[in-house]
């Protein structure tokens, strides 16, 4: 814990696997909001998606991802949880781990409109500020209007279109860091997919 930290990004998602779109939104709200520091936060289990890869694998891909960068951090929060991964729960350990600091939760602009169907969303509202990361040229919805939005560069790639290239041995670099393609290799990662 880091007494310092005043302003808290809390950048989660599945990272399955992460890449530089995740890491551009976290950057630029980063910069945008003024944060102290923004937690990149792998999700044990998601919700709202079937299987997927071992979270110790998307822990270690999101550490390497964000190793040379001192405004960013790894947090293994949900990882070390188990189970499902819910929002307020992240939310909730992360208040108890910063108490001091006004968290700021980021997520794409789009999943604010879901809000309604996530587990408590009357406090994950009080827990933290949520902010809408969306692309240039995004029409806002009433529901992300009345959030914090930020703008962020738009870079068309997707984890899903990750795994695709490597399963059919397309080129992943420029998309993912360096760091992260190679343990992609090392560890056999979406080859089968």
């Amino acid at each position: 814990m880091d007494a310092t930290v005043s302003r808290l990004g809390v950048l989660g998602g599945t990272f399955d696997p992460i890449h530089f779109g995740h890491l551009a939104a976290g950057s630029e709200v980063h910069a945008a909001l003024g944060l102290d520091l923004t937690l990149v936060v792998p999700t044990a289990t998601q919700p709202f998606k079937d299987g997927g890869t071992d979270a110790r694998h998307r822990l270690e891909m999101c550490r390497l991802a964000i190793e040379s960068d001192e405004r960013f951090q790894v947090s293994d929060v949900d990882v070390a949880r188990g189970g499902v991964t819910y929002t307020v729960d992240t939310l909730e350990d992360l208040h108890r781990e910063y108490p001091e600091a006004e968290l700021f939760f980021i997520t794409g602009a789009d999943s604010l409109a879901t809000l309604p169907r996530w587990r408590d969303p009357a406090r994950i509202e009080e827990l933290c500020t949520l902010v809408g990361v969306t692309r240039p040229g995004h029409s806002l919805t009433s529901a992300e209007a009345a959030r914090t939005v930020v703008e962020v560069p738009s870079l068309d790639v997707s984890s899903t279109d990750v795994r695709w290239r490597v399963a059919s041995g397309a080129p992943i670099r420029y998309l993912v860091p360096r760091r992260v393609a190679d343990y992609i290799r090392d560890h056999g990662l979406y080859a089968e997919e």
